[in-house]
């Protein structure tokens, strides 16, 4: 066997960077089947090979599956039909890229939460989570309602800006727990929905506030967007709140 025309299989997995598992698992599909030797059966591989193996490390770089690749291996040329196919892979790519994205955002955002409260009720951080999950279906909804210049804006936040309305929210939901039963214009039950509403129209910032103000609102069906990033409260509570912010920006209009 002479070095630069054949190889044992240690020596074409070192030279090709290919585990000897692999190796030994393409032979077996016969996805890339060497010659073996007569008498020992040791596999041996040719320079050949590694022109396949490399066709074979494309195509599952592109996202092909084992199964197509050894379809493939055998044109010696591509047409139209291979860049539908690669479409396809791509169309398909992009979405598992914006799923990798999500779950990055959502890491890094719980994180930062985790880091500056310590600990977070289970009933508010998976909401949090849902409603970065969702991010795509609201940016839809968003569109479908011609608000995507707001929304587009709205996902564009800063990590610091997103991670301070998080820590606000957190805060908010803590005292609405504590508080939820009091008279709505109980001071500290007002101090909460000032503190929250204070943080979230900064989040917002004026222009796109003027923005929602112009916006035709009534007609919108709320409720789909809503179903999306589902509230952490019950029922009670959300009605509670509700009176609780309706009477904060009455007083609001009084002063």
């Amino acid at each position: 066997m002479t070095g630069k025309e054949k190889f044992a299989i240690g020596e074409f997995s070192a030279k090709t960077g290919i585990s000897v598992r692999t190796l030994h698992y393409y032979d077996e599909i016969a996805l890339l089947k060497p010659e073996k030797h007569p008498t020992s059966g040791h596999r041996i591989y040719k320079t050949q090979d590694i022109m396949t193996l490399q066709k074979i490390i494309s195509l599952k770089f592109l996202g092909y599956s084992l199964e197509e690749i050894a379809s493939l291996l055998g044109e010696s040329s591509f047409s139209v039909s291979l860049n539908e196919t690669l479409q396809l892979h791509l169309q398909a790519l992009e979405e598992e890229k914006e799923k990798v994205e999500l779950s990055i955002k959502a890491i890094k955002r719980v994180a930062a939460l985790l880091a500056q409260e310590d600990e977070v009720d289970s009933n508010l951080l998976f909401p949090l989570i849902h409603a970065i999950q969702t991010e795509s279906l609201q940016k839809e909804w968003m569109e479908k309602n011609k608000l995507a210049d707001i929304g587009g804006k709205l996902f564009q936040k800063s990590e610091k800006e997103t991670a301070d309305l998080d820590k606000s929210y957190i805060q908010m939901a803590k005292d609405l727990k504590a508080l939820y039963g009091l008279p709505v214009n109980d001071p500290k039950v007002q101090k909460m929905v000032t503190s929250y509403l204070e943080a979230s129209f900064s989040f917002i910032g004026e222009g796109l506030m003027e923005q929602l103000a112009e916006a035709d609102l009534e007609n919108i069906n709320i409720n789909e967007l809503e179903a999306m990033a589902p509230s952490p409260f019950t029922e009670a509570e959300e009605r509670w709140l509700h009176e609780a912010i309706i009477y904060s920006m009455q007083q609001e209009n009084l002063e």
